[in-house]
């Protein structure tokens, strides 16, 4: 069956959030250095900024601001732990933010209680209450975590994630899921962008004219075709298409759903006379 429409084209078009994680260097003698060459860090505190030596780290109490080029972290307290190598005296290992964390990049912004970027690992963890990512004409909100897989290039926000983008009209489009992944390579100038967009468990996709629903759905920048399984339903109004899979071509605006292939369920329309007119 086809949908001549594009149901999710506006959502999956988003720009996902990427808030990249601060290459630290600070301007000491010896300057503490990272694992790349970068601009050097600023930190700031209204109570005290200390250096423990024999525990091999930096720490930053009481409204304290770490900040490199665009990019700055708001925290209570700021922990930096170092390492010495044949290289330099202070190589950077692990960052640690406690308590009413603000992340700032360019445009972007994530907020949270505790933030843990593990240099080694490439990993940045942001945890806490009322986690939340903005950006330009856009919010992401999760209720355990957000992840970023530096090497990997992935961004994951688990448990109740949502996506809402805001067009300059002012209609909004909302993705919400148990789990949500992006996914970023690098373009051919080098610049990473969006590959892939997961959504895992009871994914629900609302624009302001469809309510789509499933298990899981999957957008590929690549073919600009979204996916949507398990137990798919399309509905406008009172009117309303289902099946086991709808694929979206973003490319055509074209929209199908599809019956299971292993049997069972028939896809299934139905259409109210009167109504909007349908798909």
């Amino acid at each position: 069956m086809t949908y001549s429409r594009t149901l999710i084209s506006s959502l999956f078009f988003m720009l996902c959030i990427l808030i990249a994680p601060m290459k630290l260097h600070a301007q000491t003698a010896p300057a503490p250095q990272t694992h790349e060459n970068g601009q050097p860090l600023e930190i700031t505190a209204d109570g005290t900024l200390e250096w423990n030596r024999a525990e091999k780290l930096f720490v930053a109490k009481k409204n304290a601001m770490a900040e490199q080029g665009p990019t700055s972290i708001k925290a209570e307290t700021l922990t930096a732990h170092y390492r010495e190598t044949e290289r330099t005296n202070m190589d950077i290992r692990q960052v640690l933010a406690e308590g009413s964390v603000v992340i700032r990049s360019q445009e972007n912004t994530a907020y949270g209680d505790k933030a843990d970027y593990d240099l080694d690992k490439g990993l940045a963890v942001m945890t806490g209450e009322n986690l939340k990512m903005t950006g330009p004409g856009q919010i992401v909100t999760a209720r355990d975590r957000f992840e970023y897989h530096v090497t990997e290039g992935r961004l994951i926000a688990e448990g109740q994630a949502k996506v809402v983008r805001t067009d300059a009209q002012g209609q909004s489009d909302t993705l919400e899921a148990d789990t949500v992944i992006a996914t970023f390579k690098d373009d051919k100038t080098g610049k990473r962008a969006l590959d892939t967009l997961e959504a895992k468990g009871h994914v629900v996709i609302t624009t302001p004219s469809e309510v789509v629903t499933g298990a899981y759905g999957i957008y590929r920048a690549d073919t600009n075709i979204a996916r949507l399984t398990g137990g798919v339903s399309i509905r406008r109004g009172p009117n309303i298409l289902e099946g086991d899979e709808a694929q979206v071509d973003l490319n055509t605006n074209t929209s199908r759903i599809f019956a299971s292939q292993t049997g069972g369920e028939r896809v299934r329309g139905v259409f109210y006379p009167g109504s909007e007119k349908g798909p």
